[in-house]
């Protein structure tokens, strides 16, 4: 992978150090912010790969910093939370962040998430030309980042889209939050799979799918989700 650039977001200066120190020994070139204004600035003039973004910060929060950004770019996003921010954690999922961190966390264990994100984001010739999903209502075709629902463009963030992909690769079957959380966030989150519930309730938001249409996303109560496409 070629060296890419992390953008590093909060308040506390010891935290941009710890982080910027073990990025920098990965590779990455780092760049940082100390509240969310001088971050939404810093995502233009330096336009990261991929931002590390604290929730709890003077003149702007992450939760609006994401919103604004995700208004004009996809570039990847973890939130940095503390474990009392379950409703916080949510609503960042909600509004785009590809992933999150409880605080107090490991460097290392940052590190590695976002280089699985970038595995996931950054590596379009991981897709075939001919990997393309052709279905009544749907076309995905992850080599070009492109989804097409009733007709329509569709615009979705990254893990959106690599979710979308693995429900429609194994249509027909059901997948585990736990399957999900491998297949496209490469690692576990101990327990906790709120986040792909996250995410299809999003994409069932975005795509318009229903009881109604050609094909679905169905809830498979007590173990994951089943991409259906009806006859």
């Amino acid at each position: 992978m070629d060296k890419k650039t992390v953008l590093i977001v909060d308040d506390e200066e010891q935290i941009r150090e710890i982080l910027s120190l073990y990025f920098t020994q990965e590779g990455f070139a780092v760049a940082e912010a100390a509240d969310g204004a001088a971050s939404l600035l810093a995502v233009q003039r330096v336009k990261p790969d991929i931002i590390i973004l604290d929730i709890m910060m003077p003149v702007l929060d992450g939760i609006e910093v994401c919103r604004q950004i995700r208004k004009f770019s996809n570039v990847p996003i973890i939130m940095l939370t503390s474990r009392t921010q379950d409703d916080d954690r949510i609503m960042g999922l909600e509004i785009g962040a590809d992933d999150y961190v409880a605080k107090p966390f490991n460097p290392k264990e940052i590190v590695a998430r976002a280089k699985a994100v970038l595995r996931r984001t950054l590596a379009p010739q991981q897709y075939a030309i001919a990997d393309v999903i052709n279905l009544p209502g749907l076309v995905i075709n992850m080599a070009e980042h492109s989804i097409v629902a009733f007709g329509q463009p569709v615009a979705l963030a990254n893990k959106e889209r690599e979710v979308l992909w693995q429900l429609a690769s194994h249509q027909g079957k059901v997948l585990s939050r736990e399957q999900l959380l491998e297949l496209v966030w490469d690692y576990s989150y101990a327990g906790d799979t709120r986040t792909v519930d996250t995410h299809v309730k999003r994409l069932r938001k975005k795509l318009g799918a229903g009881p109604n249409t050609q094909w679905d996303i169905k809830t498979i109560w007590g173990i994951g989700y089943k991409f259906e496409v009806r006859e």
